[in-house]
């Protein structure tokens, strides 16, 4: 049964640079054979996305039975995106033009493109692609990752929106490393200033910058986003510990760390927590912790999800 549980969203962004088509950041051995290619994919893929939109979905008239074009003209096309029809028909043909991430938007919404046929259309142009997004409903996949996480117990598991807030839990992570509701739920917050976690945490001060440079690398997929800059302002002020680790200004990307935990019950514990994403929800992150082999971790946790375990876990939450 998954503990808590509560509503994530993201505002992905990221910069990009205009470039031309005959610049894609590879080396000349690369361009040389991939650039015809990347052309050719390029007009096959937008010439097929034309022809999925039809005029009434555009806005304009059909046409009636006179019209032998399926779906947009190219001058449609570029009316709708407001550039020149010439321009459209040298992006079309993959000619040596320059593009820019303001354009490729105006072509993907007139071409009513998702966010996958987005990105391939940046990667296609020769620029950079923007962060992926969700565009799916707030609840996509959210019962199919609760299940995940609860099908990891008796381990820890949990999941994360982008900034860091505790999304759900299992059983195990509350029993195992502390995680209730009447705490912060934010990771960040939790690993600085909760002391129930602080206690049992064994090697905190070898994660504890780390966890900083990976949260400083989640900041860096949102540019300018308010939250993450209220969180950083609010727990540099509670905690001395962060604001000095804060100011270093490293980076690293999440990924795997070993965790070692004292329990008040059963002593030492060994995890790897190691973080995942769904393509289809890039808003959220999934970490699981899963035991060191021959630690004696899994046995362990096993016992503290075991009715006799919980029942001493009832009188250990201040531990």
């Amino acid at each position: 049964m998954t503990v808590s549980r509560s509503e994530a969203s993201a505002t992905p962004g990221a910069a990009h640079t205009t470039t031309a088509l005959t610049t894609a950041g590879t080396t000349p051995r690369a361009r040389a054979g991939g650039k015809p290619r990347r052309r050719q994919e390029l007009r096959d893929f937008l010439v097929s996305r034309r022809a999925r939109v039809s005029p009434a979905e555009a806005g304009l008239p059909d046409g009636g039975a006179r019209r032998r074009t399926p779906g947009l003209r190219r001058e449609e096309v570029a009316v709708l995106a407001g550039v020149g029809a010439s321009w459209y028909q040298w992006l079309e043909q993959g000619r040596d033009i320059t593009v820019s991430p303001q354009v490729i938007d105006a072509v993907a919404r007139v071409l009513r493109l998702t966010g996958p046929e987005r990105r391939h259309l940046y990667v296609l142009a020769g620029l950079n692609p923007p962060l992926p997004e969700s565009a799916e409903d707030p609840e996509y996949l959210c019962d199919g990752l609760h299940r995940l996480i609860d099908a990891w117990m008796p381990f820890p598991a949990h999941i994360m929106d982008p900034y860091w807030n505790t999304i759900a839990y299992n059983e195990s992570a509350a029993m195992v490393m502390g995680f209730r509701p009447e705490t912060v739920q934010n990771c960040l917050v939790t690993f600085f200033t909760d002391p129930v976690y602080r206690s049992r945490a064994a090697n905190w001060e070898a994660n504890a910058d780390r966890v900083v440079a990976q949260f400083r690398a989640a900041c860096s997929e949102h540019p300018d986003d308010e939250g993450f800059e209220t969180i950083v302002a609010e727990l540099s002020e509670e905690s001395a510990e962060f604001a000095e680790l804060w100011a270093r200004g490293d980076v690293r990307a999440g990924g795997q760390l070993v965790k070692e935990l004292e329990h008040p019950l059963v002593g030492a514990l060994y995890f790897e927590s190691t973080q995942l994403r769904v393509p289809a929800r890039p808003d959220l992150t999934i970490v699981l912790h899963n035991p060191v082999a021959e630690s004696g971790t899994a046995a362990k946790v096993e016992w503290l999800n075991s009715p006799e375990g919980r029942r001493g876990g009832m009188y250990s939450v201040a531990g």
